[in-house]
């Protein structure tokens, strides 16, 4: 599974960019200082950081010279638009620079592109019988376009991304209607089992002794 760190002082950016990095099969951590983030940095490996510049304590620009040679690219986030700040981090070895107020659809779209280029990420995604253009966000069986919603087609894509894992209810709930819901689980079984008669994915996308929901792929 992909893992991204997310590190922004402001809790509505944060969330935002958890559950919709999430709808898209990501893993995402969250940190709201310097600090904190550089806990975490050291505790854990990510495969890229969303890093604020004007942080809590540790800025963002310290806190990339200080994992710049980790080799884990870093996209910085900011309401910092001076040229020289943008040259600053881009000297430092920043990915890209994005500043607030960002449109979603677009930040997702480069944070695709930086983990292609790094190889962590293919835009297409072959797996048990099906071929999924995460770009497009068409899904191919046998040459014919699959007709998805779009809560299936985020479905097919989580499972597509962490094939083998199991996956909870909760877990699949929140990263993909992004909260707490007293109908969650019947909610959650519903649009999988359309996904998966869809995708012909009936043998290979199964319950897990009450636990949530596996994709074994196919050999």
């Amino acid at each position: 599974m992909i893992r991204i760190l997310a590190v922004d002082d402001e809790k509505p950016i944060l969330e935002l960019l958890r559950l919709s990095l999430g709808r898209s099969g990501y893993q995402c951590d969250t940190a709201q200082d310097g600090a904190e983030a550089l806990r975490m940095i050291e505790q854990n490996e990510y495969d890229l950081l969303l890093l604020d510049v004007m942080l809590p304590g540790i800025d963002g620009f310290t806190l990339m010279e200080y994992i710049g040679s980790s080799g884990v690219p870093v996209i910085f986030i900011t309401a910092k638009d001076a040229i020289a700040d943008r040259v600053r981090g881009l000297h430092l070895g920043a990915e890209d620079y994005i500043v607030k107020p960002f449109n979603i659809l677009e930040l997702q779209a480069r944070v695709e592109g930086v983990l292609r280029r790094h190889g962590k990420l293919d835009s297409v995604i072959r797996i048990n019988g099906l071929e999924i253009n995460t770009l497009s966000m068409q899904v191919l069986r046998g040459g014919e376009e699959l007709q998805l919603t779009r809560k299936e087609y985020e479905l097919l894509l989580l499972f597509a991304r962490n094939p083998g894992i199991v996956l909870s209810k909760d877990v699949i709930y929140e990263r993909i209607w992004g909260g707490e819901y007293p109908d969650a689980t019947r909610t959650v079984e519903l649009h999988i089992q359309r996904m998966k008669k869809k995708a012909g994915w009936e043998d290979s996308l199964k319950s897990v002794y009450g636990m949530g929901y596996r994709l074994s792929r196919e050999s």
